[in-house]
C-alpha cells in the first residue's frame, strides 16, 4: 500500500504481547478490599505489540514477532491487533496455555498505573528459519528485550541486513548486555539501570561504550535526555492532563521507530537534527496517549 508517492515505512517489534485487562478506579484498593471500578477495557498490550500498534496507526506497515499460542484469550489479543493493522508472526504455536495476562489498575485522579504481569516467561520461544527474509523487508526493527534469545537473533540478522535497530530499555535484563553490541538507537526509561549507572549521563556514556550510536533517556514528563555522534541535548515533553500512563512509554517507542524510519529514507545528512525531531513528535504521540483512559480510545479520538 502507497501513501502518495512515499512507500509507508515497514517495522518490525520483537519481544512481549500480552493481553491487558484495564481498570480505572478512584484508588488502590487494600487487603481483602472489594471496590467497584469506575471503567474498564481490554486490549492487547507489552512494549512490543503497543509500539507496533501506534506505528500501524500513524501510517507504518507493522509487524510483531511474538509468541501468544491459540488460547481464546490469546486470540483476542491478535484480534485486537489485526485490527490496528498489526501482522503477527506468532512463535508459540499451537499451545493451549494461556497467554500472559496484565492486571492493570489506573487511578484515575492522577492517572497512575499498577501492574501485575508474567510477562515473557510462559514461553520459550525459537526464532524463526525465515528470520533473514522477515528483516530484509523492514525499514526498522525494534526490541523490547522481552524474549531475549529471539531478540538478539532479530537484532544480529537485522546487523548483517544493515537494517536500523532500536531497543526499548523498559528495564534491565539478563542478555541486555549482549543485545546492545547488536543496537544502534537506544531509548531508555530511567528505570533502565546498566550497571554502575546511576543517572541519565552515565546510562548514556554506558550504551555509548556498548556500541550505540544514539541513545535518550525519558523520564515521564520532564525532558528526554539525549546524546549522539553529532550532538546532545534536551526534548522538552508538553503539559498534559493526564487520565492515563499505561503504554506511554511504548507508544513513544513505536512513535520514535515510525519517525526515525521515515527520516532515514533520507539519508544520511543531519542525523542529530533527525534524531531529535524523531523524539520530539515521539513525544508529543506519547503525552497524546495519556489524555484518554485505554490504551486505544486515544488514537481514535477526533
Amino acid at each position: 500500500m502507497e501513501h502518495g508517492t512515499r512507500r509507508r515505512p515497514a517495522g518490525l517489534f520483537v519481544g512481549l504481547c500480552t493481553l491487558d485487562v484495564v481498570q480505572l478506579v478512584d484508588r488502590v484498593p487494600g487487603p481483602d478490599e472489594k471496590l467497584t471500578a469506575l471503567d474498564q477495557t481490554v486490549a492487547a498490550g507489552g512494549p512490543a505489540a503497543n509500539a507496533a500498534a501506534v506505528f500501524g496507526h500513524l501510517g507504518g506497515r507493522a509487524g510483531l514477532l511474538t509468541g501468544l499460542g491459540r488460547h481464546p484469550l490469546a486470540l483476542t489479543a491478535a484480534a485486537d491487533l489485526a485490527a490496528l493493522g498489526v501482522t503477527v508472526d506468532d512463535l508459540a504455536g499451537d499451545t493451549a496455555e494461556p497467554p500472559t495476562v496484565s492486571s492493570v489498575l489506573v487511578t484515575a485522579a492522577t492517572g497512575r498505573r499498577a501492574v501485575a504481569s508474567t510477562n515473557a516467561s510462559r514461553h520459550r520461544l525459537v526464532a524463526p528459519d525465515d528470520l533473514d527474509v522477515l528483516v530484509a523487508d523492514r525499514d526498522v526493527v525494534e526490541l523490547d528485550g522481552h524474549h531475549m534469545e529471539v531478540a538478539i537473533a532479530v537484532a544480529r540478522a537485522a546487523r548483517a541486513a544493515g537494517r536500523p535497530t532500536v531497543l526499548d530499555g523498559g528495564s534491565w535484563k539478563e542478555g541486555t548486555q549482549t543485545l546492545l553490541s547488536f543496537v544502534d538507537v537506544a531509548v531508555c526509561s530511567a528505570d533502565f539501570r546498566p550497571p554502575g549507572a546511576t543517572t541519565p549521563a552515565s546510562t548514556l556514556a554506558y550504551l555509548h561504550e556498548q556500541g550505540v550510536t544514539w541513545a535518550a533517556v525519558s523520564r515521564g514528563a520532564e525532558p528526554l535526555i539525549w546524546s549522539g555522534p553529532d550532538g546532545e541535548g534536551l526534548v522538552e515533553v508538553g503539559p498534559t492532563a493526564v487520565v492515563d500512563t499505561l503504554g506511554a512509554g511504548d507508544f513513544l517507542h513505536g512513535a520514535f521507530a515510525y519517525h526515525w524510519a521515515s527520516a532515514g529514507r533520507d539519508g544520511e545528512r543531519d542525523r542529530a537534527g533527525h534524531f531529535a525531531v524523531a523524539l520530539t513528535r515521539a513525544a508529543e504521540v506519547a503525552s497524546r496517549s495519556c489524555t484518554a483512559f485505554g490504551t486505544r480510545s486515544w488514537m481514535f479520538r477526533t
